[in-house]
C-alpha cells in the first residue's frame, strides 16, 4: 500500500495512505491532493467532495449510535441515486427524484422520511462541522399521519403467543413482561441478569438513549429466563444453540394471521407493556425510568390510558344532571 507524504502552503505536513497499491494510482492521488491544498489555501476554495466520501465520514463519527445498523441500511439504498455524486451537484431536485423513486417501491410517507432524516443529518454535518459545503438544499419531509398507540388486549396475547414457535413465543412473553426494545432481547446475555435479585440491566452501548437501563424482572420474566438455562452459553435467548438475531420472521407474520391480529408489529410489544402498565396505575415518571426513555414526551404517549384521576371531576357533572 503506497503513502503519499505533501507539505501544506501553511507548513503543515499531511501523511496518509493513497489507499492502493498501482504506484501511478498513488501518485495520481498525491497530485490532486497537493493540487487541493494549494487551492484551499490561495484562493480560498474548499476540496470539491463526493456523497461517498461524506458517508465514509458519517460512519467513521457515528458508529457509536444505537441505530447505526440501521443506517447503514438506509445508505445502500441511497448508494443507487448517490454513488459518485459530487456533494456540491446535491440539490432540491435530485432529492426530490429519491423521494420519488422511494414511494414508488410503495412504502409509507414514514420509511420515506426515515431515508431522508440520514440524508439531511449527513448534510447538516456537511456544512455545520465539517465545512464541505456553504449550503445544504432543503430537504422536504413527508407528512406523516398520527399514528394511534397499538397494543393487545390480555386476551390476543394469549392468542398470539400460543401460535408462535416456542422459541419465538417466550421472547415476546419476555418482552411484554419487561418492555425491552427488540435488540436488547435478542441481545440480553446471562451476565446481565441476576435471578437472586430478579433484576437485569442492559448497559449504556445498548440503550438507544445510551443510558444504562435497570430492568426489574417480574414472577413471569424469571421463569422465562430460568427456561432458557443450558440453552446458548452466552446469549439468553436461543435456537438450536444459536442467538436469535430476527424476530419479524415468516413464523412471526403466520402467527399473526392464525391469531386474527392485524396492523401489529413486533415493537408495539413494548406499547403494549406500557399500556397496560399505565393501566394498572403504574405512575409516568415510573414508566419513564423502567422504559429506559429520554423524554418525558415519550411517555406521555399514554397518558390517556390512565383516567382514573379524573373520574371525580366527571361524577361532579352526573350528579349537577341528577340535580337538576
Amino acid at each position: 500500500m503506497y503513502w503519499v507524504d505533501v507539505v501544506a502552503p501553511n507548513g503543515e505536513r499531511i501523511r496518509q495512505s493513497a489507499g492502493t497499491e498501482i504506484k501511478s494510482q498513488a501518485r495520481e492521488f498525491h497530485d490532486k491532493l497537493k493540487s487541493e491544498l494549494w487551492r484551499l489555501s490561495k484562493l480560498g476554495e474548499r476540496p470539491r467532495r463526493s456523497w461517498n466520501d461524506a458517508v465514509v465520514r458519517w460512519l467513521k463519527e457515528q458508529s457509536h449510535k444505537a441505530t447505526i445498523e440501521t443506517d447503514k441500511i438506509h445508505l445502500r439504498w441511497l448508494d443507487a441515486h448517490l454513488s459518485g455524486v459530487m456533494l456540491c451537484s446535491i440539490n432540491r431536485r435530485m432529492i426530490d427524484r429519491i423521494t420519488e423513486a422511494k414511494l414508488a417501491e410503495g412504502v409509507s410517507n414514514a420509511t420515506v422520511n426515515r431515508i431522508l432524516e440520514v440524508l439531511r443529518a449527513i448534510l447538516r454535518k456537511c456544512v455545520n462541522e465539517w465545512e464541505w459545503l456553504d449550503k445544504a438544499p432543503q430537504v422536504r419531509m413527508l407528512r406523516e399521519p398520527t399514528r394511534r398507540i397499538r397494543y393487545l388486549t390480555r386476551d390476543e396475547a394469549k392468542r398470539l403467543i400460543s401460535e408462535l414457535p416456542p422459541h419465538l413465543a417466550d421472547m415476546a412473553a419476555f418482552s411484554l413482561a419487561t418492555g425491552l426494545r427488540r435488540a436488547n432481547v435478542t441481545g440480553l446475555q446471562w451476565s446481565q441478569v441476576d435471578l437472586d435479585r430478579k433484576i437485569a440491566w442492559i448497559h449504556p452501548d445498548q440503550a438507544k438513549a445510551r443510558k444504562a437501563i435497570s430492568v426489574p424482572l417480574n414472577v413471569e420474566a424469571v421463569a422465562l429466563i430460568q427456561k432458557q438455562l443450558g440453552g446458548h452459553p452466552e446469549r439468553i435467548f436461543s435456537y438450536r444453540g444459536r442467538p436469535i438475531l430476527q424476530v419479524s420472521t415468516k413464523a412471526w407474520y403466520r402467527a399473526l394471521e392464525r391469531a386474527g391480529i392485524e396492523d401489529f408489529r413486533w415493537h408495539d410489544l413494548r406499547h403494549t407493556w406500557a399500556s397496560w402498565h399505565v393501566q394498572a396505575g403504574t405512575p409516568l415518571f415510573a414508566l419513564q425510568e423502567m422504559g429506559g426513555w429520554e423524554s418525558s414526551e415519550m411517555v406521555r404517549r399514554y397518558a390517556h390510558l390512565a383516567a382514573d384521576h379524573l373520574a371525580p371531576y366527571a361524577d361532579r357533572l352526573e350528579s349537577l344532571m341528577i340535580n337538576n
